[in-house]
């Protein structure tokens, strides 16, 4: 927060005997224009603005602008936009404390005090990424799995520890806690943020950006929050503003209520599918309507959970009576939710019946009109009606025999073999209906002493898994009943599945537990296998031995059901090809059939004790068993699992951390190493050097994504990242994934343009991360030639068609590009984020002149590329480009994309970083 003030719209609010400063919207009102109906979100970034308006990054045509975005319910104006806070998980965490580390020891070489490198916002930490479901359907799973997390991790976990006693404004909630979007939504979040400055309280709207996409679910309590990569969580939280564009706000009318039987899951399902075909990318969404009055928060959070589904930058609902019985019931202070109420009714935050703000575009669902669904089998907007899910099976498995490859195994039955039933492995008898496959890769497994065969369609992972759904009571406690009712009527859990329950926070446990539902699910096989991400993420861990084989042998499409957000192809399991996503009793339920290829609305699921069928209905609990279990949900429970939640368990508290300030770094780990960002960086920046005759690293079509670019997924034992880490010793069963290891520079830049899918248009008919050197004629991994142009002195660009940079905003694309020596990109355009990131990181983006692209000049790669007037730089001007070849020069007048003073403050220092680090130390 600025230590200046703008008397013109700052107000005091007495609540509960203290007094709190704010900047008022209705005063900037009184002089901006009339802001009632505009969307509650920009009216959160309304006030952002005006907290700051005495900065430099912020003019009040910033303020207009966004009042006057109600005229045609858009703007094309960035600003710069400051969140509260930063929230990070430990795969995308790490490498930002790097950083900050790394920082540290640039300053004590610069003869300054390292402690001043902290921090400038709140950071939480969450360790929920790595635990993995290598043990399961036991009492002791949730054990042995934490030991085995702590073992395989215990590198960056005693990193994290270091942190976690060297920064302030840094706090690290340690492994088997639970899931970082959940403890936000139940512990961190406030509504309403607070801040001492020269005395003064002030109050303000609690926002935040996070290092996962999920960020999103925080939405459900009207905190403005989302996801973004790496590089703009670290400059947020060093207090730098994080660019974007006033975006277009779309309306979501929400009316009704959910039918008996119907769930939250069932319901973002639908909403997801709806928003997907209306086209939200980049925008937010807000939900409104008078439906919402009779709409848990915790419903809202599953709904705001899965914004990155959606494609929405945040899908936000306001504040009312129901955020507030949320915050009384999670624990948070009774003058913490006074507070809420009075800021919020003040500043027009809060949701008032009938409200109708000014959107860019509306849609609207009548929840009376949602359906039992799941999602897939490869994209999580798919919704499938739960009765359409047997044909919907059938149906890929049929599609998938007219392409190629052919379909699993599976070969086309005769006509008088069609519509045969089979009666199996235990299972009650099932009619494939017009299916048109016959079951004859189905496998003989013998498995931990049970004979069965297992089909195609068999379900073999089985989760409860995500923040989506495990933040909801109401799921769970239906998890719970169901399972409970199944165990009743003699129900198993078929022997291929592999089950797992995975809640986001031990509160989940606790309430289990209280409504004695803990041990039903135990029966089935949904013991506690730990706090964390699991399944969702892709560390469902190993499937049996036995069930591997049958399904390599078979060529068997087999399913897995998870209550997850994720569901994209390979990312489960890779021997899954198909996963669903579907509600916590919904994946009970299937472990149960054991198979997708059966109608729950219309077919059993097994047998009773007696031999009589029993169908999903018979079993599925009622709203009212559901509410009367819910009740059992208490305050005192979340009190006591937050008391002490940043305390960690025995194995955490014994980890080894030396007491510095600076992190004493070891050249035998290989997976945190000392990047070398600031290597030689003096106290002021240097005159940024023209470019002379650099030489083209890669020459590269439209579309290329920051999955080409960045490093991501495993390490093939015969690349440069492969090569690196066994030189180290490192056994490639012990890679771990790129992921693991973004806190070691050597293997992430081994990995960057290595992405098995990238083109380099240098050569012939080569997919992957090649390259030629050009004096030599070689070809090579890219990674390779950089560092032999390195010992040659020669710099590098890379050249570019239309949209470079799309997709995820990924920091180790743009750390990549700079550490392979490459000073600049020039493309014909950029998507912002990247050419954000490439800025934060000293590296030039370049646009090619209108007319002009790599094909008009004819590039081939064999050129070289001089860059003059980059000391010379203004916001968006032109630098001279000299395009030599053996045919003559070309040169080009190619627009700098350094668009704002920001940008341009940053590139001259060598990135964002140096940028902070010395402005720190002024």
């Amino acid at each position: 927060m600025s230590n200046k003030t703008t008397p013109d719209t700052l107000k005091s609010l007495e609540v509960g005997g203290a007094t709190y400063h704010y900047y008022s919207l209705s005063k900037a009102a009184d002089a901006l224009g009339d802001i009632k109906r505009l969307p509650k979100t920009l009216k959160v970034l309304l006030e952002n603005q005006l907290r700051f308006a005495e900065d430099e990054s912020v003019a009040q045509e910033d303020l207009q602008a966004l009042v006057d975005w109600q005229k045609d319910a858009r703007s094309d104006r960035e600003i710069g936009y400051r969140p509260a806070r930063v929230l990070m998980q430990d795969f995308t965490g790490v490498p930002g404390v790097v950083d900050l580390a790394a920082m540290r020891d640039a300053v004590e070489k610069l003869g300054e005090n390292p402690t001043r490198i902290n921090p400038l916002s709140p950071v939480d930490l969450i360790i929920d990424h790595s635990v993995m479901v290598d043990e399961y359907g036991s009492p002791s799973a949730f054990r042995d799995n934490v030991a085995i997390e702590m073992e395989r991790n215990k590198e960056r976990y005693e990193f994290l520890r270091w942190g976690q006693q060297a920064f302030d404004n840094f706090r690290v909630v340690p492994p088997g806690t639970g899931i970082c979007h959940q403890v936000n939504l139940e512990y961190l979040g406030k509504t309403v943020w607070t801040k001492e400055v020269e005395g003064k309280t002030y109050a303000f709207p609690d926002t935040l950006v996070g290092t996962d996409s999920h960020t999103t679910m925080i939405n459900g309590l009207g905190i403005l929050g989302w996801g973004v990569g790496g590089i703009e969580a670290e400059a947020a939280m060093l207090g730098q503003p994080v660019s974007m564009l006033i975006p277009e706000v779309v309306g979501f009318k929400l009316t009704g209520k959910l039918k008996e039987g119907i769930t939250a899951t069932d319901l973002v399902l639908t909403v997801t599918q709806m928003l997907r075909n209306k086209g939200v990318v980049g925008k937010f969404v807000e939900f409104y309507g008078d439906g919402l009055k009779d709409l848990p928060l915790a419903d809202r959070a599953t709904i705001a959970n899965m914004s990155p589904e959606y494609g929405a930058t945040c899908g936000f609902f306001p504040v009312d009576d129901e955020t507030l019985r949320y915050l009384h019931l999670t624990g948070r202070d009774d003058d913490q939710v006074a507070l809420v109420e009075a800021y919020c009714k003040e500043q027009g935050l809060w949701r008032e019946p009938g409200d109708e703000p000014i959107f860019s575009d509306t849609l609207e669902l009548d929840m009376d009109d949602v359906e039992a669904s799941l999602a897939g089998p490869k994209r999580p907007q798919d919704r499938v009606a739960l009765s359409d899910m047997k044909a919907t099976f059938e149906k890929l498995l049929e599609e998938d025999s007219k392409g190629e490859p052919t379909p699993v195994g599976e070969k086309e039955r005769s006509s008088e073999e069609k519509g045969r039933l089979f009666s199996e492995g235990g299972q009650t008898a099932v009619g494939v209906g017009n299916s048109y496959f016959e079951r004859t890769n189905s496998q003989d497994v013998s498995h931990e002493g049970q004979d069965f065969k297992l089909h195609p369609g068999a379900v073999v992972i089985a989760a409860i898994t995500s923040c989506t759904n495990t933040s909801n009571p109401s799921v769970m406690m239906a998890a719970g009943l169901l399972a409970r009712n199944a165990v009743k009527k003699g129900l198993k859990t078929k022997p291929w599945v592999k089950t797992s329950l995975a809640p986001g926070s031990k509160v989940v446990t606790e309430y289990l537990a209280a409504a004695n539902l803990q041990e039903d699910l135990n029966e089935l096989g949904f013991n506690l296998v730990g706090y964390g991400c699991t399944t969702c993420i892709g560390n469902s861990g190993p499937l049996a031995d036995a069930i591997e084989k049958a399904i390599t042998d078979g060529d068997l499409t087999v399913a897995s059901v998870l209550s997850g957000n994720r569901n994209f192809e390979g990312r489960i399991h890779p021997l899954s090809p198909t996963n669903w996503l579907a509600s916590p009793p919904l994946v009970v339920a299937y472990a149960l059939a054991g198979n997708v290829r059966l109608d729950l609305t219309s077919e059993p699921l097994g047998e009773d004790k007696d031999g009589k069928p029993v169908y999903l209905k018979d079993i599925w609990p009622s709203q009212s068993e559901i509410a009367d279990a819910v009740e059992k949900v208490k305050t005192d429970m979340f009190r006591k699992e937050y008391a002490a939640v940043f305390d960690g368990d025995d194995q955490w508290k014994s980890l080894e951390v030396p007491d510095s300030k600076v992190y004493e770094w070891s050249k035998d780990s290989t997976y945190i190493q000392h990047p070398p960002f600031f290597e030689g960086m003096g106290k002021e920046p240097e005159a940024v050097a023209d470019v002379k005759d650099a030489h083209i690293l890669a020459l590269l079509g439209d579309s290329v994504t920051t999955d080409h670019i960045s490093p991501a997924g495993s390490i093939k034992p015969d690349s440069p990242a492969g090569r690196y880490l066994q030189d180290k010793g490192v056994k490639p069963a012990d890679f771990n994934s790129y992921g693991s290891r973004r806190g070691n520079h050597e293997v992430m830049m081994r990995g960057t343009f290595a992405n098995v899918r990238i083109r380099n248009e240098m050569l012939d008919d080569v997919e992957g991360g090649f390259t030629r050197h050009v004096p030599s004629g070689e070809e090579m991994a890219i990674y390779d030639a950089a560092m032999k142009y390195a010992e040659e002195d020669t710099p590098l660009v890379v050249v570019a068609g239309k949209e470079y940079g799309t997709g995820s905003s990924r920091d180790w694309a743009a750390k990549g590009t700079l550490l392979l020596g490459v000073r600049a990109v020039l493309a014909e355009s950029y998507e912002r984020i990247h050419r954000s990131n490439l800025i934060g990181m000293g590296v030039a983006p370049l646009q090619f002149p209108e007319g002009e692209d790599r094909k008009s000049l004819g590039l081939t790669g064999d050129e070289t590329i001089s860059i003059e007037g980059l000391n010379e730089l203004k916001p968006g001007s032109k630098v001279k480009v000299t395009v030599k070849s053996d045919k003559g020069e070309k040169k080009l007048d190619a627009l700098c994309r350094i668009d704002t003073v920001n940008e341009l403050e940053y590139y001259r220092h060598g990135g964002i970083l140096h940028y902070v680090l010395r402005s720190m130390l002024d």
